[in-house]
């Protein structure tokens, strides 16, 4: 089969490479699967510049999320397990962790519903307790993550300010249904906030950016409000001033998604079936701005990698119609 391979860590345009390899073979508890298509996330990116959490040993095939088809026939998605990853033909996964693929979505659209969507629900609901008529405060909203967190605030009945930098990203931001859109590079994110909501600040702040957007975000939080810290794009990890918590009497909430495939699957499981449901209603549905071709997969990494995308990038393998 083919498969895009990393043999040493640096960008991922220069270090990603097309070879010719054996299928894998699945482990105790594990399935192979057919990679129907595969979804960019960010942390393919940080994998192949070494800078994940988790590293896996070189050479490994990057691609964390896949809609993938089993040997009986069934469609689904899954995380797939290093150094076996999506940018493949064919990739391995835990049996426990994959999840029948929505009816109601194309691979593409599957492919990119699992981690942002789990992400954004575990991290508005379970972190943070959104609430119906509550404000909702999204960084990078035009964004894979943050257009993820976007729906779903909107199906929570929040009002929903995304914030985004430049014109065509405030644009994507409006479609997905943000009531005010912030374009951060020619307006004050604090002043802007402050104006949407009469002065009261946003009651939850959902930041996948951290750096800058997280010091604003502090600035422009309500009375008891929640910062749910999901992760940290712009390559600045902040250091909160845990005395202006204090003072303004708000929360300060980590997100690692992955942890609860340890702790509580069935949670996940469980959250996989309202995502579900959500998109037969029409509720939430993945931003797939461009269907990539699989030999073009360092480039569409490599734009991840630099922050120049809106919604998700899903590259298809050679045969794949999606």
């Amino acid at each position: 089969m083919q498969a895009w391979r990393v043999h040493r860590n640096g960008e991922p345009s220069e270090v990603m490479r097309l070879e010719e390899v054996d299928r894998p073979t699945p482990g105790d508890g594990q399935l192979l699967l057919r990679v129907r298509a595969a979804d960019i996330n960010f942390p393919d990116a940080l994998l192949c510049r070494g800078h994940y959490q988790v590293r896996p040993p070189l050479p490994f095939t990057p691609g964390v999320e896949i809609c993938g088809e089993t040997e009986d026939g069934r469609r689904v998605i899954a995380t797939p397990a290093l150094p076996y990853g999506g940018l493949a033909q064919y990739a391995v996964a835990d049996e426990a962790a994959v999840l029948p693929a929505p009816e109601t979505l194309d691979d593409a659209e599957a492919a990119a519903l699992h981690i942002g969507y789990q992400t954004g629900w575990f991290g508005l609901h379970r972190r943070a307790g959104l609430q119906e008529g509550e404000t909702l405060l999204v960084h990078a909203a035009a964004g894979g993550v943050g257009s993820a967190a976007v729906q779903l605030g909107k199906a929570a009945g929040a009002t929903v300010i995304g914030v985004v930098g430049g014109a065509e990203k405030a644009a994507v931001a409006r479609e997905l249904g943000c009531d005010v859109v912030i374009d951060r590079r020619g307006q004050d994110i604090v002043a802007a906030v402050k104006e949407a909501t009469g002065g009261r600040g946003a009651d939850v702040v959902y930041d996948p950016v951290g750096g800058e957007a997280y010091t604003k975000s502090a600035k422009c939080v309500a009375f008891e409000g929640r910062i749910v810290v999901v992760g940290f794009a712009s390559g600045d990890i902040p250091a909160p001033a845990l005395n202006h918590a204090l003072v303004k009497n708000y929360s300060i909430l980590g997100l690692h998604w992955g942890l609860y495939n340890q702790k509580d699957p069935g949670a996940i499981r469980r959250c996989h079936e309202t995502l579900t449901e959500y998109a037969a209603k029409g509720l939430i549905k993945p931003l797939v701005s461009d269907r990539v071709a699989f030999g073009d997969a360092p480039a569409a990494v490599q734009r991840v990698a630099d922050g120049t995308t809106t919604g998700r990038l899903v590259v298809l393998p050679e045969g794949a119609t999606a």
